[in-house]
């Protein structure tokens, strides 16, 4: 053996499946979507901690399937190879083996009892059981588990219809009616081969107690079979179109558009004519947030008054939100014009939601003032904070849906403690109903809001997951969470890239892109810069952006010896803060006028804006309050205290994650005569497992592309990640993380 063997003696590592741990960590890294109930243990037992097979399998279907656990088994892009082989290896047993791996295929939970029922009513026996079982295809214990999660998909894909609709029927009969009345359902209907109105009616309340308890992804796959069984052309019409607006929750737009067609083949009386334009707005809004969606949604809000006027005041809110998000310069449909339009809104049902107290509150922001609407605006922030609200989901749409838009809300009245509260409840409840576009969405907010609390690492893992999220559902990803990373980050040629990019975008797009600009040159010290960015940003006056922007231009204006535009802007600023009356909004406008003033009124007031702000939970702006601060004493000649108080800004604003605002306190603390301390070597510790993987692959000259083939994720995600990394080990470029010790 040793003369025949040339690696005989040599030490051998053999290769074992991951442990279970480590399969579910490899497995999320591959899903950017909920998982449905069980779904994520079976693909796990399935993989038997196969790499290859736990990235492969969420590659080969649909994410809203994933997240609907109510999936037929039929992925799409099933590697040929794959499914050749576990094909051939099914199609050489015995037709009551193959018939029994259909049976095991066909539902996806791998309940033993169910299978062993269903396998009598079909008639087969313990020797094909075994069959199936020495072809190493299936395992039969305390779960019924195939040897590879596509070969679930690969042994369905390949089975006749009529078998299908056997198995479906067996497995119908053998659940119990009374304990899982959906599944029984679900395998009934999947069973008929023509229309059936009982088996619709199942579907459609089966899809009700979906809904009820948060499963919008089932509820929409419940309800699209729901519609194909429906012999009548009136009710198939409402429910494909009921089944196409849980579509577009879940996240599957596009795979609604079918559904749509079949609904405006109707008939459909008028209320439902105006459902469906309703959809067609929000849908078109998700794929594309075009200027003409503000115009689709007043004509869709101004039908359903006639009809639903609790739904006509939601699709209101939704034409101002819309106006709102994309800053629309269509002529008549700009957001006065909206929020004016949003006037004649149906007067809102008892007892009131908190959806119709944030409408009343924007209307009355934008129409009235700032002053005016505040205490409305705050009062509905209060409602959706309150005891007992849960994100009901009654009706097509409920309070959950408008949780990201409280979020937004919260940022324009300074309220940093429902920001915190909305945005975790928001992304919570969003994952928990499996409403994927919501999701995408409130991912986004919540890196803004994570941003703005003071932790840019969290918030790019946040704002990549919300773009994996949006590619993945095929919508239009919102880019804010990730520009708010760069921004506050330092990183100035992703900043530039984003305002580039900006110019060809919307007008919120072109007053966000300026935003991040001044925030950035401030950072760097370039005020005159930031003012004119500033300035063009303002000049949008939207809610949000006015917030955020004001305390940019006051320190840009007053930098630059603008100092009558600095005033007007910091008078406005402590309006703003008398109507919010949280701390955060009353530091702002302390460090404002602290700015526009001499002597002891700036030093009185540096000092109550970073009292304030240090009971809020605004961090980012605590450390430039004591960046500013520190830069007043020094200018004043007092050195000694100007070191104290920037040696604190260095060290907070470092931590943040701020880099451009660290090195400017850095800078600072240089021209009183003491050198920072230096950072500590960059530490690989805080990286996730991926994250490493990541790093090395990078720091070799891989490119983002040919990293995502290699991890079977996209250029896009690789992005994600590498801010994320850069921000952690506190370095700006690939060039500087091949000099970091990786392990």
């Amino acid at each position: 053996e040793r003369d025949t063997d040339p690696f005989h003696g040599l030490p051998e590592l053999r290769l074992t499946g991951l442990g279970e741990s480590y399969a579910r960590e490899l497995l999320l890294t591959a899903v950017v979507t909920p998982l449905g109930e069980g779904v994520h243990d079976r693909i796990v037992a399935e993989a038997g901690g196969n790499p290859l097979a736990l990235l492969e399998y969420p590659r080969s279907v649909q994410p809203t399937l994933l997240a609907g656990g109510f999936e037929l088994p039929d992925a799409a892009d099933i590697p040929r190879r794959v499914e050749f082989s576990f094909q051939q290896r099914a199609n050489a047993l015995p037709q009551k083996s193959q018939i029994l791996l259909l049976t095991a295929a066909a539902e996806p939970t791998g309940n033993v009892e169910l299978l062993k029922r269903a396998a009598q009513t079909l008639d087969l026996g313990e020797e094909a059981v075994a069959a199936a079982e020495n072809a190493g295809l299936i395992t039969i214990d305390s779960h019924v588990r195939f040897c590879h999660p596509l070969a679930r998909s690969a042994i369905y894909r390949s089975a006749t219809a009529i078998d299908r609709r056997r198995t479906h029927h067996a497995l119908a009969e053998a659940t119990d009616p009374h304990a899982d009345p959906d599944r029984r359902a679900w395998h009934a209907a999947q069973s008929i081969q023509d229309t059936d109105e009982e088996a619709a009616a199942g579907l459609v309340r089966s899809a009700g107690r979906a809904r009820a308890r948060g499963g919008v992804a089932a509820a929409a796959a419940f309800l699209e079979h729901a519609a194909r069984l429906t012999p009548n052309p009136t009710v198939r019409a409402t429910r494909a179109l009921d089944a196409a607006h849980a579509k577009h929750d879940a996240g599957a737009s596009k795979s609604g558009q079918e559904l749509l067609a079949i609904a405006e083949a109707g008939p459909l009386d008028d209320l439902h004519k105006a459902r469906l334009k309703l959809l067609r707005a929000r849908t078109e809004f998700s794929l594309s947030q075009s200027s003409k969606v503000p115009a689709m949604l007043l004509d869709a809000a101004e039908e359903l008054a006639r009809f639903d006027p609790a739904l006509a005041r939601e699709t209101y809110l939704h034409a101002l939100d819309a106006a709102m998000a994309i800053a629309s310069r269509e002529p008549g449909y700009e957001v006065p014009d909206v929020a004016a339009a949003a006037l004649a809104a149906p007067a809102p049902p008892d007892p009131i939601r908190p959806a119709d107290l944030l409408l009343n509150g924007l209307v009355t922001t934008i129409t009235q003032g700032y002053s005016t609407g505040a205490p409305e605006l705050i009062h509905a922030l209060d409602a959706f904070r309150g005891r007992g609200f849960d994100g009901e989901d009654t009706g097509q749409m409920g309070s959950r849906h408008w949780l990201w838009l409280a979020c937004r809300t919260a940022m324009v009245v300074y309220d940093d403690e429902a920001l915190h509260v909305l945005a975790d409840r928001s992304v919570s409840l969003a994952r928990e109903a499996s409403a994927m576009t919501t999701l995408s969405r409130a991912l986004d907010v919540q890196a803004v809001v994570t941003v703005l609390q003071g932790d840019i690492a969290h918030a790019a893992q946040l704002a990549g997951e919300s773009a994996a999220i949006a590619i993945a559902i095929g919508t239009m990803p919102f880019q804010f969470g990730l520009e708010y990373v760069s921004a506050w980050s330092g990183d100035e040629a992703e900043t530039r890239r984003n305002y580039t990019k900006s110019m060809q975008g919307n007008g919120s797009e072109f007053a966000a892109a300026n935003y991040f600009t001044a925030v950035l040159q401030n950072a760097q010290g370039n005020y005159t810069a930031a003012h004119d960015a500033a300035i063009r940003s303002y000049q949008f006056d939207e809610l949000v952006n006015t917030s955020l922007v004001l305390p940019e231009l006051i320190e840009a204006a007053a930098r630059t010896g603008d100092m009558e535009r600095a005033k007007i802007a910091s008078a406005e600023l402590g309006e703003m803060a008398t109507a919010s009356g949280t701390n955060w909004a009353h530091g702002l406008a302390a460090c404002a006028r602290a700015l526009t003033a001499n002597g002891t009124s700036a030093e009185e007031n540096y000092r109550d804006a970073i009292d304030r702000l240090g009971t809020s939970r605004a961090k980012p702006f605590l450390a430039r309050a004591h960046l500013l601060y520190g830069e007043w004493l020094r200018r004043e000649g007092r050195r000694q205290e100007a070191r104290a108080i920037l040696r604190t800004a260095h060290e907070m604003l470092s931590d943040i994650g701020a880099s451009a605002f660290a090195d400017r306190a850095a800078s600072e603390l240089r021209a009183t005569g003491e050198h920072p301390r230096k950072r500590s070597a960059p530490s690989t510790d805080e990286l996730t497992p991926q994250e490493q993987h990541i790093s090395r692959l990078v720091a070799t000259g891989a490119t983002n592309r040919e990293v995502g083939e290699q991890l079977f994720l996209s250029p896009r995600t690789i992005e994600a990640h590498l801010r994320n990394i850069f921000i952690k080990l506190g370095i700006k470029s690939r060039r500087q993380l091949k000099q970091v010790q990786l392990p």
